[in-house]
């Protein structure tokens, strides 16, 4: 099936009550797990913190989406032991697989949308229903806010990929095409050609540690430096200059670029690329007019740019407070996508419902706990008191939960992302 359009259908509740299952052990004792698949071939996970007072439920939009295959029912138990730390905090938890792997804005927030009335039908109506978008799940948080606007009481997005698909993803057609220029390896000259944005043929057989390869091959990324031959230690410096990515996370993206650029443009778009570096300029090199003249160039399918768009783009049209954190320092998702949703959210007249908030981490998937609990608490109070937070409220509250959560709170106050296309080159 090809991405959804804009239009987001009213999810069915023709399903089993969940069945009780045994707490993994990351989530406090005394509380309540519940599972099962939600009709439309998702599979969830519930936790119910004990004594829960209905005070409020977070409904969980994970990351990803580097799976392409089918739902696991795994994926979701991995979420909840992740995220105990919510239900630790006093809220009840849900989280769903969606219904498969793979692109799919639209159709993620749908699912999560789907679970949001299960919980409500077999739990009762919370007082407080809160979205959680986790990195891919970010973008699909923001997407299911405008989607479902009467759902979800508040918002958070940690470590997202803001923005939609286009704008987040063009980089990766740059990394593609500037890593084939350094290296000529993915394809190799001797293999059948195709173009980049592909991802990979259909029919390739090309593994992950066999791509891993290629790139050390090329790079010596996973040798210690001194290991690295010149020619090494040369291209690694061109491709996470150039990028402006560190070469801790190169193997990382390019896995996006390669397949997930294949579910994206083959099974979601209908063999049709919505991704483009006509025009943008590349430097960093130690040669730019060389690197600029010979990597390939790729212009995007109109039709293929506007379907995506459709299924994962925000418009910037909040009904609710929503509030992000992101570490400056994010290896996965650039922090830079953050000003990339503030110039959204703000076109979409939204502005005075957003708030930001930004730590001096170094990480994606996870930050600090204490982080956590207070970002909930300052949604909270917004939500019922009208008290809109500011990083140093946000900072002040963290600080409080220290001793009962562990970690250090990293929030910087008075820390600003620089704009995306600082980060990115610019498309013309």
């Amino acid at each position: 099936m090809l991405l959804a359009g804009c239009a987001a259908t009213a999810p069915v509740l023709d399903v089993k009550a969940p069945a009780e299952a045994s707490c993994p052990k990351e989530v406090p004792a005394g509380a309540r797990c519940y599972t099962g698949e939600d009709g439309a071939g998702s599979f969830y996970w519930i936790a119910i913190p004990a004594n829960w007072d209905k005070k409020a439920v977070v409904l969980h939009a994970h990351g990803g989406p580097a799976d392409t295959g089918p739902a696991r029912a795994e994926r979701s138990l991995e979420d909840l032991q992740r995220w105990a730390v919510t239900v630790k905090a006093g809220y009840a938890w849900a989280g769903s697989t969606y219904r498969r792997g793979g692109y799919g804005v639209t159709m993620a927030a749908e699912d999560t949308e789907r679970l949001r009335r299960i919980f409500v039908r077999f739990f009762g109506q919370p007082q407080r229903t809160l979205l959680h978008g986790q990195s891919y799940g970010g973008g699909v948080a923001s997407k299911a806010a405008e989607l479902f606007p009467r759902s979800w009481d508040g918002v958070l997005l940690t470590s997202s990929v803001l923005g939609g698909g286009q704008r987040a993803y063009n980089f990766r057609l740059d990394l593609r095409a500037v890593y084939q220029y350094v290296c000529r390896n993915h394809p190799r000259p001797d293999e059948p050609q195709y173009p980049l944005w592909m991802g990979l043929p259909a029919d390739s057989q090309l593994t992950r540690p066999e791509l891993a390869a290629r790139v050390d091959e090329c790079t010596g990324v996973r040798k210690p430096e001194a290991q690295r031959t010149p020619q090494q230690r040369a291209n690694l410096a061109t491709i996470t200059s150039v990028l402006k990515i560190p070469a801790s996370s190169l193997q990382g993206h390019l896995n996006f670029a390669t397949w997930l650029f294949r579910d994206i443009t083959q099974q979601r778009l209908g063999n049709r690329n919505p991704f483009t570096n006509i025009g943008v300029v590349y430097r960093g090199s130690t040669d730019d007019n060389a690197l600029n003249a010979g990597v390939l160039r790729y212009a995007a399918d109109p039709a293929a740019a506007a379907q995506l768009g459709r299924d994962s783009a925000p418009q910037g049209k909040l009904a609710m407070p929503v509030l992000t954190l992101h570490a400056s320092n994010d290896p996965t998702a650039f922090v830079e996508l953050e000003s990339l949703y503030r110039e959204i959210v703000a076109r979409g007249g939204s502005g005075d419902r957003l708030v930001q908030v930004f730590t001096d981490e170094s990480q994606h998937s996870y930050l600090a706990d204490a982080q956590y609990p207070a970002l909930f608490t300052a949604l909270l109070q917004w939500i019922e008191r009208g008290d809109k937070p500011t990083p140093q409220k946000v900072l002040d509250l963290c600080k409080g939960y220290e001793a009962g959560f562990g970690g250090t709170c990293r929030i910087q106050p008075s820390y600003q992302p620089p704009p995306y296309d600082s980060r990115v080159a610019p498309r013309p």
